[in-house]
């Protein structure tokens, strides 16, 4: 086998840095069954939503809790939504080295435009930047239960029904020019200015840019069954979905 001079050996890699975008997923309980749970209500009828989208998982919300992290069941549960958890930051002492020790990287230094990810408010930031949008996706069929329309990287237009237990999801705007009964969830990416807008208002869930509500709290009677708009607004206690007829 020859052998090469020093200094004539070819390089066979090269180490840069770069730059990843992550989702990032805000914890805010160690009760990891009732997160299980919340992540079954919002994403369990869309499994291929994060489409291996790489993880940043923030501790901050409970960097004074002394509840142990069960990794061994969390990082499973997110891979099963197609999330790849690649990071930590936020956390205590203790629960960064047992992050470490589940195979996570730290990443203190890591930002992100949102201040959340999961969760119905979080604290004012900036909106996200404006996505360079591809045209809008249009829909002119009703959706039956059970089905789902993604508009990656797009707005939507639905031009007939959206029925109980379907599902609308948009990373842009939602437009529905017919009775919205099912799930709308627009900014999907964390567009905070993204906008939902519906001919008749009466959905089960409303979420923009991970900010939600669901039919739990009834719609105020101003806009249930009417013509009306879902935006987020924020405020000092953080952002909030504001709801508005459309005369």
């Amino acid at each position: 086998m020859s052998s090469a001079a020093p200094g004539s050996t070819a390089h066979l890699f090269e180490v840069k840095s770069a730059q990843l975008p992550l989702v990032t997923l805000l914890l805010k309980s160690t009760h990891l069954n009732e997160v299980a749970n919340e992540l079954q209500q919002r994403y369990g009828n869309s499994p291929d939503f994060f489409a291996g989208d790489p993880l940043l998982i923030d501790l901050s919300a409970l960097r004074d809790s002394e509840e142990p992290l069960e990794w061994s069941f969390l990082l499973p549960l997110l891979r099963r939504y197609h999330l790849m958890p690649v990071a930590v930051k936020g956390g205590n002492p203790k629960q960064m080295q047992s992050a470490l020790q589940a195979g996570l990287a730290q990443a203190d230094e890591a930002t992100y435009t949102r201040a959340e990810a999961a969760g119905q408010t979080a604290p004012a930031a900036k909106p996200a930047p404006e996505p360079e949008l591809l045209p809008a996706l249009i829909v002119d069929k009703p959706l039956r239960s059970g089905q789902q329309v993604y508009a990656r990287g797009r707005d939507l237009v639905v031009l007939a029904m959206v029925n109980p237990g379907a599902e609308v999801i948009a990373d842009g705007h939602i437009h529905v020019f017919a009775p919205l009964r099912g799930k709308a969830i627009a900014g999907a990416r964390g567009y905070t200015d993204a906008r939902i807008f519906a001919a008749s208002l009466e959905a089960e869930l409303i979420s923009i840019a991970g900010v939600y509500r669901t039919s739990d709290k009834p719609l105020p009677a101003n806009v249930q069954g009417r013509p009306a708009q879902v935006r987020l607004q924020a405020g000092p206690d953080g952002e909030k979905l504001v709801l508005e007829p459309i005369n």
